[in-house]
Parts: structure tokens; sequence; C-alpha cells
């Protein structure tokens, strides 16, 4: 498991290289990116607790929460909602 300040550098990243800056953590592909690392975090987890059925409910709020984000960005600017699937490597 990844300490705080580990976690804290990762966000960090994420938040610099999808923000337009380094404090930009309210922008969709902001968002949409760290749900996404918290997701194949998770999946990880998964598959060495395979009956952490409480762990799963969190992990299905969180599929459903991107997927909103991605129809709201679709939704707005086609562009970047293309960019952005690109660059995480998600089926679109």
């Amino acid at each position: 498991m990844p300490s705080h300040s580990q976690i804290k550098s990762t966000k960090a990243e994420i938040v610099k290289k999808f923000g337009k800056t380094a404090t930009n953590t309210g922008s969709p592909e902001t968002q949409i990116a760290l749900l996404t690392h918290r997701i194949n975090t998770l999946n990880g987890h998964f598959k060495t607790n395979a009956k952490d059925h409480h762990s799963n409910r969190g992990l299905l709020k969180m599929i459903g929460q991107r997927k909103s984000l991605l129809a709201y960005l679709k939704r707005t600017d086609v562009k970047r909602y293309s960019a952005l699937i690109s660059s995480l490597d998600l089926r679109k």
C-alpha cells in the first residue's frame, strides 16, 4: 500500500498533467484522470482481496461517476473528450 506522501505526489502529477494549471482540480479532465487512477489501483487490490465486497461497491460508484463525467465532457466538447480518451487508454 502506498504511503500518504506517494499518494499526494501521484495526485499532484496527474493534476499537473491533465489540469491547465497545477491547482486546477475541478476540470472534468482532471477529475476523470484521478478517478481512472483510483479505479486502476483498486483493480490491483481486488486481485489479492477478491471477497472485499464493500470496496467493490465503492469501485462501482467511482465507475459510475467517471461515466457521467465522460458523458458530460462528450456532450460539451468532443475534441477534449477524444483527446482524454486516447491519453488515458479508455475504450470508447
